[in-house]
């Protein structure tokens, strides 16, 4: 939050740089609505650990740490092997930004880690506290149902990602722009969004029986975020550069195949968690497990 504070005060104060493809109306927007963002994640944070936090409404509690849950938990994967393969500057068209110092991608990194982990334990201790019976049976105590449309929709999603960054190129207008990390990503964004489709036809068709409830629940839950909470983020983005034209930013894919995926990412996440939510095993058949 504080970092996001310097960034729009010095840009105002002509003392910072501006990021790539923004022009300063444009940036301070950005870093305000991720300013509000960061207050969000703060106050989450407490709402989760503290006793306050069971009696707020449960609406926008569970809102927000699924968001939550979908932006930061879901890329833990990405950090992991990122470090490992030593992604992120490889880039066959070359080019680096250098505005940020090391020190500070370091602490942003470091903030986006922490509370990842944070939300990875304490969003499943929090929900098992308020909402216990949604964790209890098996998948084989609930009624079979066809499966969700929205799960098959999240599933080709999760599909075009996986073939993106396998290295197909439908879709993909500069090639060129792709580095390790964007693979990386768009890898991982492909697993959550089939973990998540498979979650809910698993659910939907009460197969296998003897499974936990809580396992595909962790997926559908995470892998439902993942799709929402990117895709929207995504989505005016790739809109403001298909607008603009910005000269030093090229997106590896085209705007045209790119915005209705990123569409449909957003409807299916949004729609699977509904799911998820009317999700409900009657009362005679639960098991505790």
């Amino acid at each position: 939050m504080l970092i996001k504070v310097s960034w729009v005060v010095g840009a105002l104060m002509g003392v910072l740089p501006i990021g790539a493809g923004f022009g300063l109306a444009e940036w301070v927007v950005l870093n305000t609505v991720t300013f509000v963002m960061a207050v969000i994640g703060i106050v989450l944070a407490l709402a989760l650990v503290r006793p306050w936090g069971m009696r707020i409404p449960g609406a926008p509690a569970a809102l927000c740490s699924w968001v939550g849950s979908g932006f930061l938990v879901s890329v833990l994967p990405f950090v992991l092997f990122s470090a490992l393969l030593g992604g992120g500057s490889q880039k066959s068209g070359g080019g680096d930004d250098p505005a940020m110092p090391v020190w500070e991608g370091v602490l942003v990194q470091f903030s986006f880690v922490g509370m990842g982990l944070g939300l990875a334990l304490a969003v499943p201790v929090y929900l098992r506290r308020r909402w216990p019976d949604a964790f209890i049976g098996r998948v084989g105590d609930g009624p079979r149902t066809a499966p969700p449309s929205a799960a098959v929709v999240g599933a080709l999603v999760g599909l075009v990602w996986i073939y993106w960054a396998a290295g197909g190129t439908v879709g993909i207008a500069h090639p060129a722009e792709r580095n390790t990390d964007w693979h990386l990503l768009a890898a991982v964004w492909g697993f959550w969004a089939l973990a998540g489709a498979a979650a809910l036809w698993v659910l939907a068709r009460a197969r296998p029986a003897r499974w936990p409830r809580w396992l595909p629940l962790v997926f559908g839950w995470v892998g439902s975020g993942s799709l929402f909470a990117w895709s929207a983020w995504k989505l005016p983005l790739m809109l403001y550069v298909a607008m603009t034209d910005p000269a030093d930013v090229t997106p590896p894919e085209s705007p045209t195949v790119v915005m209705p995926v990123l569409l449909c990412a957003v409807v299916a996440g949004a729609a699977m968690m509904r799911t998820l939510i009317r999700t409900r095993i009657p009362p005679k058949t639960r098991h505790v497990s």
